[in-house]
Formats: C-alpha cells, structure tokens, sequence
C-alpha cells in the first residue's frame, strides 16, 4: 500500500519539475492547487506498537505537515499485546511506569522531526495514572513552541501546559480538547472554548475550526461509546456541539469534529435525528492499533464506515479553509522489518488477522440528561 503512494508521490515530482522546466510557475501553481495536508488517528493501545510505525511512514511519505493523536496510547487497565510480548516478566507496577515511555519509544520515534500533538484519552487517566503525571510525561508535546506560543499570545499569564490547547497553522484553528473522564468538559475548559471561538470569529485570518477529542460528542453514530456515557459529559458535550454550531452560522468559517475512543473507522458521524439542521461534519477514526469494535448497527448515514482496518485519516486543506478527509489503510505488509524482528511474525499476524471484539457501539437516542 505505501509502496504504491511512495511511487505515486515520486512521479508526481517527475511531473512537477518537468512543468517546471517549461514553466517557473507550474510547480508552484501544482502545490496550491493540490493543498497542504495533516494526519490524524487514535486508540493505538494494544497493538500499536506495531501498526504506529506503518502509519508514521504512511504519514511522512503523504507529505503530512503533522500527524495528531487522539488518545488511548496505552491500556493501562492491563498489558497491551505488543508491550506483554517484549516484556514476559514485567508485573504491573513495572507495566504502568514503563507503558508511556514505550509509547514514545515504538510509537512516537518512528515520526522523526515532523511535529506529532497529542490529545488525552480515558485510558490515559486510567489505574494510578493522572492528568498531573500525563502533563510532566508529555510536556515535550503539550508545550511544544506551536503550542506555547499560542498559549501565551491568548494570555501571557498562562505560563504552564494543559490537557486541553490549540494552535494555529495556514489560516486552520486546531483546538484539542480534553474529555478523557466522565467530569468533563468542565467549567474552565468550556470557558476556555468559549474565549478561542470568540477570538476565532473576529480573526480573518482565521477560516476553519478542526476540533479534535478522544471521544466523540454527544449524539452521533456511535453515541454508546462517547459523551453521552455520563449526565456531564452529555451537558458540556451538547453545550459545546452547540457553540460549534452556532460559531459555523454566525462567521461562514469551516468547522470540522475529530475524534476517536471508538475502535473504527466512519464518517458523517454527526449526521443523525438528534443533529437535524445543523449537522457538522465528523470523523471517528479509532484505527491506530487498539482491538477493533463492530460497526454501529445504524451507520448508513456514513459514507465511510470500516471496521477490523488500520490507517489514518489524511486531511487536505484547501486556500479557503475547505478540508477532504481520505482514509489511508495500512496493512501487514507496511510494518517496518525491524518491528517485525522486535514482536515477531506471529504476533504481527495476530495483530492484524485477530485484535477485535463484539462490541458494537449504540446508536444515539436523542434524548436524555442535559438536551
């Protein structure tokens, strides 16, 4: 699969620099007119120590300007696949102090120098670990200069990282959010979108929203695994897919709602009765190594919906904010030959012919605490 992208991207080039031969302004004119592009995908526990390094060269052979992780990189509830197989004699103390290190080792490494954001999921405040302890072992990420810069440009008092941010890139607002427990989002968080939205509306500079969460707001496609778990999140959640909403009508700016938490792949997530006359456009994209979940039994709004799949999900932005989302799918052959030495073939093969579960999410009700 990357083979054929990698041979696809280096004619492509071909075709560039002969245009350019005949003509200065055909390379530049071909760049615009393709877009620049950025990566996302989540939920790479379990397995992700092996399908992480396929994605990240997937992601840097498509010319990703960055690749952005919605969260769960690890169980923590209990030994990951990958982790238990290279470390037969770990206990569980052991498992939970070296599980994010191991991350960033097998998981993060393979990205090199592109940049790499990080949004927090449930598993990540799971057992002993805590959001305290998530920000001192990812402060490279959360504070990284994008991120910092933009912290302190909202507000020079805001000295220190959070689980929650956003940055700005080539007139796109990238606000990650955090609703990795059942309390949130909370007051100071909604507050926080409030304030980047308004900003956001003022700002010409500024002609689309990505919001990216581990777990989808309330109400989609596959609202049994979500925001509608508890009364708060359902609140909040609603309350900010409102002020999306609202901020889309009011300024013409381009919205779009990431998320994972769901072990799939699917589209137009947010395309249901709960949503009518105002539906944002959102992926779930749950597909970076976690055990696989069955398709919501009501996914035909969706025009892409896959299950037992690995990939990410390449995003084009175009000169006006418009953004086409493509599912790019790894496969077996795409793990890199010194991860398959490190894990084994037998454990690669599993990993791709046999991580899934039953579970198959619910569908939304619309109704219920906080609508």
């Amino acid at each position: 699969m990357l083979r054929n992208r990698r041979l696809g991207a280096k004619l492509f080039r071909i075709a560039v620099l002969a245009g350019l031969a005949i003509c200065p302004g055909a390379a530049l004119d071909a760049q615009q007119h393709e877009g620049w592009k950025f990566a996302v995908s989540g939920d790479s526990r379990n397995c992700g120590d092996i399908v992480m390094p396929a994605i990240a060269a997937g992601v840097r052979a498509d010319g990703a300007a960055f690749y952005w992780h919605l969260g769960d990189y690890r169980a923590i509830s209990h030994f990951d696949e990958d982790y238990g197989h290279t470390h037969p004699q770990a206990d569980i103390s052991q498992y939970e102090t070296g599980a994010w290190p191991d991350f960033i080792r097998h998981q993060l490494a393979p990205f090199g120098d592109l940049p790499v954001f990080l949004t927090i999921g449930n598993h990540e405040v799971g057992r002993s670990m805590t959001r305290a302890k998530y920000i001192a072992q990812f402060a490279e990420w959360l504070d990284q200069p994008a991120v910092r810069e933009q912290r302190l440009a909202d507000n020079p008092a805001d000295t220190r990282p959070k689980t929650y941010y956003h940055w700005s890139e080539r007139g796109v607002d990238f606000i990650s959010m955090d609703n990795a427990s059942k309390d949130m989002f909370d007051e100071a968080q909604m507050a926080w979108l409030a304030a980047v939205l308004a900003r956001d509306a003022k700002d010409p500079e500024v002609r689309a929203v990505v919001v990216g969460m581990h777990a989808a707001l309330p109400d989609s496609l596959s609202a049994g695994h979500s925001m509608n778990d508890s009364r708060q999140e359902q609140a909040t959640g609603r309350n900010a897919y409102a002020q999306l909403a609202a901020f889309r009508a009011a300024t013409k700016k381009k919205v779009y709602v990431l998320a994972s938490h769901s072990h799939l792949v699917m589209n137009e997530v947010y395309n249901t009765a709960c949503h009518k006359g105002e539906v944002l456009p959102g992926w779930i994209m749950g597909s970076a190594g976690a055990v696989r979940y069955r398709l919501p039994a009501q996914h035909a709004a969706a025009t892409v919906a896959r299950t037992d799949v690995y990939g990410y999900l390449l995003a084009t932005v175009a000169a006006d904010g418009s953004i086409s989302f493509q599912f790019r799918e790894v496969g077996e052959s795409d793990v890199p030959a010194g991860v398959v030495n490190e894990f084994s073939r037998e454990l690669v093969k599993w990993c791709f012919g046999e991580n899934r579960s039953d579970y198959i999410p619910a569908g939304p009700s619309c109704g219920g605490a906080g609508r």
